[in-house]
């Protein structure tokens, strides 16, 4: 697993506020596509196209199990999703998708905010894992916004094949590369299953 550092504590009444601000999934593409063309880092610029390709394509792919929808359908209250991420995050590219379509497919039982890592500092280093700003980072947060669990900043599996391909110094140029590519294969299914255990955590705690 991985360390969750926390460096400030965040109110529920802050909570309320970040969710407030956060934009849905429809605005950060739109967002996302004003970057690409206004940006003036080249390499970012590179990033970002790539990551609009990847979101096209997890769109059309991703298809949500039928284990997942049960569970969603067995909620037994609302919650929030608040997502931290950027453009330029591949890992959110992968991921981002995946959580639209299960937020749509809660039929309102959960309602999926985004905001930007850069912008809300405080919030982020709230979440740090292993003492870095990885993202995305989801946050789960029941009505009262009370934290129901988190996740991110990737599957446990893609986590693990980063940390060891970076340990070494004959791959640690390429773990990217590696890293999609094992996105690709798995075509969502380690994040979908993730998933699940996070809405049955949230579902024993309604109890």
């Amino acid at each position: 697993m991985e360390i969750q550092e926390t460096t400030k504590y965040v109110t529920q009444a802050e909570y309320q506020l970040y969710l407030s601000k956060g934009i849905d999934y429809e605005v950060y593409k739109d967002n996302l596509a004003v970057d690409l063309v206004s940006n003036e880092d080249e390499k970012i610029k590179e990033y970002i196209n790539l990551n609009q390709h990847r979101m096209n394509r997890v769109e059309k792919t991703y298809q949500i199990s039928d284990e997942l929808l049960q569970v969603l359908r067995e909620l037994r209250q609302n919650a929030f999703w608040l997502v931290i991420t950027e453009h330029w995050c591949g890992d959110a590219a992968q991921i981002l998708p995946v959580f639209d379509k299960i937020s749509k497919a809660s039929q309102g039982k959960l309602e999926l905010k985004l905001v930007y890592r850069d912008q809300n500092p405080e919030l982020m280093d709230a979440y740090l894992t292993n003492h870095s700003r990885a993202i995305p980072k989801l946050i789960q947060l029941d009505n009262q916004f009370n934290i129901t669990g988190i996740w991110g900043p990737r599957p446990l599996v893609a986590q693990n094949l980063v940390k060891l391909l970076k340990s070494n110094p004959e791959t640690a140029e390429i773990y990217a590369q590696e890293l999609h590519l094992w996105y690709a294969r798995d075509k969502q299914i380690s994040i979908d299953s993730e998933i699940q255990k996070l809405l049955i955590k949230a579902n024993f705690q309604a109890e």
